[in-house]
């Protein structure tokens, strides 16, 4: 038996020993991280060794060894992890006897409950088998051994690395795609709510495939903050694992809070935050590696012909200038022999614009020459730098890469120190897509192709890249973030009145969206509200774009060709009115032909009549394809209860609400008199499947209405049903009064979790509360839901503050 010179931590080697000792080593609260994997992986060596020893003795075979291999050849054994051994023999025991031997081992292992990855193999079979399964060979690369014969493993490390290094050139783009292929199948680590700690990219794969990298000898990776970030990682894995008990790599929502607490971190932002640096580190080294790995894989193919071509004679690498201080050298944009980053501030921003416009990767040797040689911009920054600074933002894409270049060397928050609080900075709600720092570097990719649209694109730009900077303070993001704003748009050189306006773009860059979608963009005192905040045509012009690129940059259920054309809607009245054009006053609610329509034939008929128009909406640019678009007007003599019912009843049917308009129509009768009748317009769409037949519909709605439908216990069993978040509660809902909303009606407006029959439950309440609704409009991103009303009493006039708070109240209790 091979001892590993260390003291076994239990005095009985046999399995209820080893588990008692595991089970003592993993409730230590003084030994974590890299000590208590490491004395985990001894304490199992020990326990193997042992198990080995008995094992030989009693099969009689010699010639084997036991050996660790992947994460527990590493030395890395989190609580839960698998043990991924090889049995080694030389072969001269007969098959019987190898097999008895596994038995021994393995079946101990199973007993205990212990994952086990396992084979049996000969040095040659070994190596035929990793030439043949990339996955192994790389498991191999990390083989250590446990017990047995050391002379037999470390022949098979020998043979297994020469390999791998003989076999670089084909092996490695074998590598670099087994890794892009995960990558696009699991996301990226240092973006996702619920990241998995392994597989997506930037996790522990990707540092392994570092490690094996390096051991080709083709190219090495960055070797700053690396293996801080692999401990990040693994200190993670085993909080989880610990947390739920089981072998997992999922960071889940649900358990992120005590991942956090264990770890000693405030919260669970802190512990994604974390989890994000780490990351970002493991990409940014993976990034920089298998470019150079390519290079160097490019260069030694081509090299014999360069060298048959100039005479034996070796090339150098041709060096295109760019700009000045910067050129183009082997693909990448590095520093001119001439540069001088300690005399020239603005080198670091010229270069970073130049590799952006050209496309190509800013070399990681010169930013971190850059980091440490340049000069500090003087405050306020000169207009070359600020020029520098606007070519990169709208280089397009390309901005991405080179912005994270210059993140991994600090530089960003050196060029512009309020970015810090927002780095890394996650965010909770599933319809953004990225963290707040990647969000605003996206918003200002997607306002590259939108300056042609404005007339100061610049402004444009950095307003892009500001409009969430408040993000991660006190309060109001957007009030936090004007105040941030205006410090940095002063501090890189504009004047006054510009840094107003990317003050004003950051204060309001939700208010189009937000006013389009929950307003009544028919009322004047909603124009004018907009037209008041934004101030001019030329900085509403710039909202617009903003808005869009804002959206765009969120994900694909933050924008669509709706909310774009409720959005343009808005910018036209504002700008009409900005113009100088009055908003006219709109006439009494009248209805239309075909609402008219439907209002004689539910006076004839005394029952509900339905009408349903779809329409298709095309994908706006970035955004998914909207589903089927249809408007539903429903007509039905007047009476308590239609709201409620009709909504209870769209929701029974799935379908989502985006607006509702309702109005009272009076209709002269055949006797002389006038019978009141009540239209409903809806815009609505279906959240999955076919659409509904009018027919059944309208059958629910009679049902509904006189009572032998029971919507809301219909409602109460879907909502049951729907999918929430195991552990988490959503916060209460909040519903206020808008005071200068309208001139015409109160404005409620409700901020719920989004629920099926959330609309039923305000409409229920509104009932209740014996006010009529003159419209709804209804906007839901991801899980929150946004429902605005405008109410007046019986009469059609407008309640009273103390009525209207009262309503908000009851509306509040009623939601909870």
């Amino acid at each position: 038996m091979t001892s590993t010179g260390v003291t076994t931590e239990s005095e009985d080697s046999g399995p209820s020993g080893y588990a008692a000792a595991r089970l003592r080593l993993l409730q230590e609260r003084t030994r974590s991280g890299p000590p208590r994997r490491a004395a985990l992986a001894r304490l199992t060596d020990d326990w193997l060794s042992a198990l080995f020893s008995s094992a030989a003795e009693a099969t009689g075979v010699r010639g084997a060894a036991l050996v660790a291999v992947g994460g527990y050849g590493r030395g890395e054994l989190s609580p839960r992890s698998d043990l991924d051994l090889v049995l080694l023999h030389d072969g001269g025991a007969g098959a019987a006897a190898v097999a008895a031997l596994a038995d021994r081992i393995w079946y101990p292992v199973w007993d205990l409950g212990l994952a086990l990855d396992h084979s049996v193999r000969t040095p040659a079979e070994a190596r035929a088998t990793a030439g043949e399964d990339l996955k192994v060979h790389l498991g191999l690369l990390d083989a250590r051994p446990v017990a047995g014969d050391l002379g037999l493993v470390a022949g098979l490390r020998t043979a297994v690395l020469a390999d791998w290094r003989n076999q670089a050139p084909r092996r490695l783009p074998a590598l670099d795609a087994l890794c892009r292929e995960r990558a696009a199948r699991m996301g990226e680590l240092q973006f996702l709510l619920e990241p998995d700690l392994k597989e997506a990219r930037g996790g522990l794969r990707d540092a392994t495939a570092l490690r094996a990298v390096a051991a080709s000898w083709v190219a090495d990776a960055p070797r700053e903050g690396l293996a801080e970030a692999r401990r990040t990682l693994l200190d993670v894995r085993d909080a989880l694992h610990l947390a739920t008990g089981r072998a997992t790599d999922r960071l889940a929502l649900q358990e992120q809070e005590q991942v956090a607490r264990s770890l000693g971190l405030h919260d669970s932002d802190a512990l994604l935050r974390q989890v994000y640096e780490a990351a970002r580190t493991v990409s940014y080294a993976t990034d920089v590696t298998w470019r150079e790995v390519n290079r160097v894989l490019r260069t030694r193919s081509a090299r014999p012909r360069l060298r048959t071509l100039l005479g034996g004679a070796k090339a150098a690498p041709e060096r295109t200038p760019l700009a000045d201080g910067v050129v183009e050298a082997d693909g990448e944009v590095v520093l001119a022999r001439t540069a001088r980053p300690e005399r020239d501030p603005v080198l670091t921003l010229r270069a970073a614009a130049a590799a952006a416009e050209s496309g190509l990767p800013l070399s990681r040797h010169s930013v971190r020459h850059l980091r440490t040689a340049a000069r500090p911009l003087p405050v306020p920054w000169p207009a070359e730098a600020r020029e520098e600074l606007i070519t990169l933002l709208g280089a397009g894409e390309a901005t991405v890469a080179v912005w994270e270049a210059l993140e991994a060397e600090g530089i960003v928050t050196r060029l512009l120190p309020d970015w810090e609080r927002v780095r890394c900075r996650p965010q909770h709600n599933p319809v953004h897509t990225w963290t707040v720092d990647r969000h605003l570097v996206e918003t200002a990719v997607r306002a590259s192709s939108l300056t042609r649209r404005v007339g100061r694109p610049d402004l444009l730009l950095v307003a892009a890249l500001l409009h969430d900077i408040g993000k991660g303070r006190p309060g109001d993001h957007s009030v936090a973030g004007e105040v941030i704003a205006r410090d940095v748009a002063a501090r890189i050189g504009f004047d006054q009145q510009d840094v107003g306006v990317v003050a004003t773009l950051v204060r309001h860059h939700l208010l189009l969206v937000e006013t389009a979608t929950r307003r009544d963009l028919d009322d004047p005192a909603t124009v004018r509200s907009v037209a008041a905040a934004v101030g001019s045509a030329s900085t509403l012009e710039l909202l617009h774009a903003l808005t869009e690129a804002d959206a765009l940059a969120t994900g694909p259920a933050a924008w669509s060709s709706w909310r774009a054309s409720l959005v343009t809607d808005l910018v036209e009245r504002v700008a009409a009115l900005l113009a100088g054009e009055e908003p006219a006053e709109p006439e009494p609610l009248a209805p239309s032909a075909e609402q008219e329509r439907l209002a004689v034939e539910a006076l004839r008929t005394g029952e509900p009549v339905l009408a349903l128009h779809t329409r298709p909406e095309p994908a706006s640019e970035g955004g998914e394809p909207e589903p089927v678009g249809v408007e539903l007007h429903i007509a039905l003599p007047d009476r308590p209860g239609v709201l409620p019912a009709a909504a209870g009843v769209l929701a029974l049917h799935r379908l989502t609400v985006r607006a509702a308009d309702l109005r009272a129509v009076d209709l002269p009768t055949e006797l002389g008199g006038s019978a009141g009748l009540l239209v409903l317009s809806w815009r609505v769409a279906a959240a999955y499947g076919s659409l509904p037949e009018a027919a059944r519909l309208r059958s629910d709605l009679v049902r509904a209405l006189d009572g032998t439908l029971d919507i809301r216990a219909r409602l109460a069993e879907r909502e049951a049903a729907y999918p929430r978040r195991r552990g988490w509660k959503a916060p209460p809902p909040r519903v206020t009064v808008v005071p200068t909303g309208s001139r015409l009606a109160t404005v409620i407006e409700v901020r719920a979790q989004d629920a099926p029959g959330l609309l039923h439950r305000i409409g229920r309440a509104l009932e209740q509360s014996a006010v009529r609704v003159r419209s709804a409009h209804v906007s839901t991103l991801g899980a929150n839901a946004v429902d605005t009303v405008y109410v007046t009493r019986q009469d059609g006039t407008v309640l009273s503050a103390a009525d209207a708070a009262a309503l908000a109240r009851t509306l509040e209790d009623a939601l909870r």
